[in-house]
């Protein structure tokens, strides 16, 4: 074997090897509901995914081609799953609002604790005038900015975190149901008011879970049971999860409120320190959007940047006052869902 021979062959074993610890981190995230810590693999699906079938396509023409036939179909396989979780590519518009409905929207946004531009995530708020704002990593710095909308959204709950940081907001410009008052859930992870929509009370939530585990998602979710669990019968949950929509995580939450989570809007999140432009097409779809009972949701749309590692997503909806009360999923719009952004 020549020395051009022997460094192939290596190259193709460390290629291999690499293979195969990429298709056991991708295993490993189907068993999320076994731990914590395979879960924490399944978040990184798509990009395990699309790395397992580029190390597979260079070892077809090798001695390992059997085994990269087979890490390619699994990869191909693991991508499709994450497939339902995200929007439609089509370039088919938002559903046409109903005409014997009030269109209501939501802002959920997570404004990053040190955001160096506060003032882009204020015009956002006035551009979009949304009825309901979920807002996470709400800092003593963002308690002072939130002041100056006050008079445009004055029905407010504002949750501390114990390190000040990673606190969640629920502003509104409808008023809360009479005889309720908005409260804050362990540690100000979620916040939660009954709001009047016109007559209509919905049950409102912003939820900001921590990272995954080795950190303390799987312990928070928890202790927030009893809070998801006691959500009313029509309500619309959003927040950053810290988790994807395919994830154990997300899924727990979903069971535990009772609720359906939306699809996707799309990655929202990447970290601060990589190219910004990446983050609508390689970023994590970490920011969700649940809902149940009278709620149907009819599109989303990621909004642009606002000093934040998160992109806003706003998400229109109506609301059926002569839902039964004991349905429990919410109503998506059938077969005309879209996820596409606003013109």
């Amino acid at each position: 074997m020549t020395r051009g021979d022997a460094r192939l062959s290596m190259i193709a074993q460390l290629t291999f090897l690499a293979v195969m610890a990429c298709s056991a981190a991708l295993l490993a995230g189907f068993f999320g509901a076994m731990h914590p810590a395979f879960d924490s693999f399944s978040h990184f699906r798509m990009h395990l995914s699309a790395l397992t079938a580029l190390l597979a396509l260079s070892l077809l023409a090798t001695s390992y081609r059997l085994q990269a036939v087979a890490a390619l179909v699994f990869a191909m396989a693991s991508f499709a799953t994450t497939m339902s979780a995200l929007p439609r590519l089509s370039t088919q518009q938002a559903v046409a609002k109903p005409a014997d409905r009030i269109v209501y929207s939501l802002l959920q946004m997570n404004l990053r604790f040190n955001n160096p531009t506060p003032k882009k995530v204020l015009s956002l708020i006035g551009r979009t005038n949304p009825d309901v704002i979920t807002l996470d990593e709400v800092s003593a710095m963002w308690a002072t900015e939130l002041g100056y909308i006050a008079s445009a959204y004055p029905y407010r709950i504002l949750c501390d975190y114990p390190n000040g940081i990673f606190g969640v907001a629920l502003l509104s410009r409808r008023p809360f149901a009479a005889g309720t008052a908005p409260r804050c859930e362990p540690r100000g992870a979620m916040a939660t008011a009954m709001i009047d929509f016109n007559g209509v009370p919905v049950n409102v939530a912003a939820i900001h879970l921590s990272w995954p585990w080795p950190k303390e998602q799987y312990w928070q979710i928890g202790e927030l049971s009893e809070s998801l669990a006691a959500l009313g019968e029509t309500a619309i949950m959003a927040g950053d999860c810290n988790a994807v929509p395919w994830s154990a995580a997300v899924r727990r939450v979903a069971r535990l409120s009772g609720m359906t989570m939306m699809p996707s809007a799309g990655p929202t999140w990447i970290h601060r320190k990589l190219p910004d432009f990446l983050r609508r097409y390689a970023g994590l779809p970490i920011d969700q959007v649940f809902s149940k009972g009278g709620v149907t949701i009819l599109s989303s749309a990621r909004l642009e940047d606002t000093g934040s590692d998160h992109l806003p997503v706003l998400v229109d909806f109506t609301l059926r006052p002569d839902a039964p009360e004991d349905e429990h999923k919410s109503a998506l719009a059938a077969n005309s869902w879209s996820a596409e952004p606003r013109g």
